[in-house]
């Protein structure tokens, strides 16, 4: 039998539940289809890839037989997978140094100009809104096209130089500057407007200071004072830097690949995942193995950072 009592301990508790003036409701009004779509999208995608990583999955998201850990030994036993490791690792070491010093110079540029700022870090800024694909098409049709009507090879001309096929020489290995360079236009402008954020943090008094106690503008206030300063913005950077470079796929696949298909040298993870997953084999599972291991050196390489740059230590 319900009383008064039992009643308005009811409400009660649904007032408590909804939150005054039903912040809870709107709450989950507005979140609850942004959090249904990443655990749809998302989240039960990465678990159902991690289950998947232990059948043999050919041709099918819904396999019955159960492999156990034959997919990760046979993903790790295979030259190819290693090779795309080692792929990202010549990467990465291009490109992350690479941007973050062209990223921290425009900063500083853009930083001390005394008009016209918000154009130029626009200018900046604007390449991050173009298309990997669209900017990989143009590296390869227009600068980088390895014939005499390519941009790179007409200035080359211009000086006596003799054509390079820039993507499929090997010795040297002119290519790298042909992803690299695609990387840093359209990435730097993004980095750029995180560091230039750190820059404006900085108080100006501790310039001041400095001037007061003789320092020299430039690179003496720029080592003592303005570099320490940025050092939890040029982390919170590298770290994203480092786990971009895993995630390469669409620069590699559109300027390598041919009609004949990609060549054998340059596969970063995702591109040999790629052909693993939905190649000619269509071995999902070996796809899903190497997904989840890739996922894992992301994390423990993004922790071993964080630790070794002291990301979220408490600053003296």
């Amino acid at each position: 039998m319900v009383t008064p009592a039992t009643q308005g301990s009811g409400t009660s508790l649904g007032r408590r539940l909804r939150g005054p003036q039903n912040r809870w409701v709107w709450f989950w009004v507005f979140v609850g289809p942004f959090a249904a779509g990443l655990a749809l999208f998302t989240y039960v995608p990465l678990v159902w890839s991690v289950w998947l990583s232990f059948f043999d999955a050919h041709n099918t998201v819904t396999p019955t037989e159960f492999v156990g850990w034959d997919n990760y030994t046979e993903i790790l036993g295979d030259p190819s997978f290693i090779s795309s490791l080692t792929t990202f690792a010549v990467f990465s070491l291009f490109i992350v140094p690479a941007t973050y010093a062209l990223s921290l110079a425009l900063a500083l540029m853009v930083h001390r100009l005394r008009f016209a700022q918000a154009f130029f870090r626009s200018v900046f800024f604007l390449p991050t809104a173009c298309s990997y694909v669209a900017a990989a098409i143009i590296w390869k049709l227009s600068i980088f096209n390895g014939v005499r009507y390519g941009l790179a090879n007409t200035v080359l001309g211009w000086f006596d130089g003799s054509g390079i096929a820039w993507l499929s020489t090997t010795r040297p290995p002119w290519y790298w500057l042909v992803i690299v360079t695609a990387r840093l236009w359209l990435q730097s402008g993004f980095y750029m407007v995180i560091l230039l954020a750190g820059l404006q943090r900085i108080p100006p008094t501790l310039y001041e200071a400095a001037a007061v106690d003789g320092a020299r503008p430039g690179w003496q206030v720029f080592r003592h004072i303005t570099f320490p300063q940025l050092r939890a913005t040029s982390v919170a950077v590298v770290l994203l830097l480092v786990v971009n470079a895993f995630q390469a796929f669409d620069e590699f696949y559109n300027l390598l690949s041919t009609a004949s298909g990609y060549p054998p040298y340059a596969r970063p993870p995702l591109v040999y995942l790629y052909y693993a997953a939905l190649g000619q084999g269509q071995n999902l599972g070996l796809g899903s193995a190497g997904a989840v291991i890739l996922a894992l050196i992301i994390a423990v390489v993004t922790v071993m950072q964080a630790r070794w740059f002291g990301l979220g230590r408490r600053e003296d």
